[in-house]
């Protein structure tokens, strides 16, 4: 368990290498997900229409986020590059930014913790 904010701050994220993402010309992120369940094949070889990709665009913020993280940047360094590129607008800061990074970790698992 993290003992303090400082420790918070510290974590080292990274996206999972098999995970694949499309990036348009504004600089937003559409991570792609295969749809590849045996239910999901069953159905498709009966002509249902099931895309083979479920495609989820992040916003402008959290495409922002997303490419900063590379297994390298801490949580401050991202939070650092959010808040001179968007200023005010980022606030509240960190409390935004962990939680987004916690839902693409925890529930999405499109990233993994580095460092712990």
């Amino acid at each position: 368990m993290l003992e303090n904010n400082e420790d918070v701050l510290n974590i080292i994220f990274k996206i999972f290498d098999d995970l694949e993402y499309e990036l348009d010309k504004d600089n937003i992120v559409t991570v792609l997900e295969k749809q590849d369940h045996k239910l999901q094949r069953v159905f498709r070889k009966l002509n249902f229409k099931i895309p083979d990709y479920k495609k989820t665009s992040l916003d402008e913020y959290g495409s922002c986020v997303f490419l900063q993280i590379d297994g390298k940047k801490t949580v401050k360094d991202i939070g650092k590059n959010l808040e001179a590129k968007y200023g005010d607008k980022a606030h509240p800061l960190y409390e935004r930014l962990l939680l987004f990074l916690n839902h693409i970790d925890v529930n999405c698992h499109y990233i993994e913790k580095t460092n712990l």
